[in-house]
């Protein structure tokens, strides 16, 4: 289909695009690689009347040391994360996760901004973000302030952005460069993922997260304190389906994305126990 029509606005500074935001209320939407929001908006199930394209604001494309973190520019395409030698060494999980983001097209076009902003429960880094307990540093005509991913997503494609706001970074702990696992279940190798589980082994303990088992991605509270009473991964996995809110469609139902949430989740702590 054809979207419907729109006006085009591009902008070349961080303040630019908040003053096009404000301008425009909800009318506007931000455009940076479009990977979520062009299939939506051929669809007609988002109608924009204005594109801020934010595309060109290299400044927002980065992975740079912040000390006790990782500080990730917003702009960053997948493919420069999957790519990138300091998240290697320091925070793995993300390279890895940024190599299973869709296809080739999508890796080198789409943004970790995007994706978070998008607000997707079927998307692959949101719910690894939320497992490394990252922050989001938010720009908006009053100046930043900073969301914690357990805050900032809020329901189905719903986030913690105001409408006159833009996603600046994402900052995530330092947890090396291995102890972790993804396991994703598509049916295609470039779909979103039916049901996906990220195990993460951090200084605070074995965190997990779900993919595409609610309207905004999970962490499997029930599956992390198993593990802190020293359940076997087995035992632990079975809890996985435990305050989820796993939705039926054409690709799977409801009960078989809570079995393939605990089969998953107990692959992925397998993996790095």
């Amino acid at each position: 289909m054809i979207p419907a029509a729109f006006d085009y606005v591009r902008v070349d500074s961080i303040d630019g695009a908040t003053a096009a935001l404000t301008e425009h209320g909800d009318d506007a939407k931000l455009l940076a690689g479009g990977m979520s929001l062009l299939p939506l908006m051929k669809l007609r199930l988002a109608v924009p009347t204005v594109l801020v394209d934010v595309g060109r604001l290299d400044d927002l494309r980065y992975v740079r040391d912040g000390g006790d973190h990782l500080a990730i520019g917003a702009l960053s395409r997948h493919r420069d994360l999957e790519t990138d030698a300091l998240l290697a060494a320091e925070c793995g999980v993300v390279r890895a996760v940024a190599a299973e983001v869709g296809d080739n097209q999508v890796r080198h076009r789409g943004t970790i901004g995007g994706s978070v902003a998008h607000g997707d429960p079927a998307s692959d880094l949101p719910a690894v973000l939320l497992a490394l307990d990252a922050e989001f540093v938010i720009h908006g005509p009053g100046g930043r302030r900073t969301v914690p991913a357990t805050d900032f997503f809020i329901g189905f494609l719903e986030t913690a952005l105001a409408p006159d706001e833009l996603l600046v970074e994402i900052r995530v702990p330092k947890t090396g460069a291995n102890g972790f696992a993804y396991e994703k279940f598509n049916r295609r190798a470039q779909d979103w993922a039916i049901v996906g589980s990220v195990a993460l082994r951090t200084a605070g303990g074995t965190k997990v997260a779900l993919v595409n088992m609610g309207a905004t991605p999970l962490r499997a509270r029930a599956v992390e304190a198993a593990l802190v009473e020293g359940a076997t991964p087995a035992d632990a996995a079975a809890l996985a389906a435990q305050d989820t809110e796993a939705s039926s469609d054409p690709n799977a139902g409801a009960e078989y994305r809570e079995h393939l949430a605990r089969v998953l989740t107990r692959r992925a702590l397998e993996a790095i126990s």
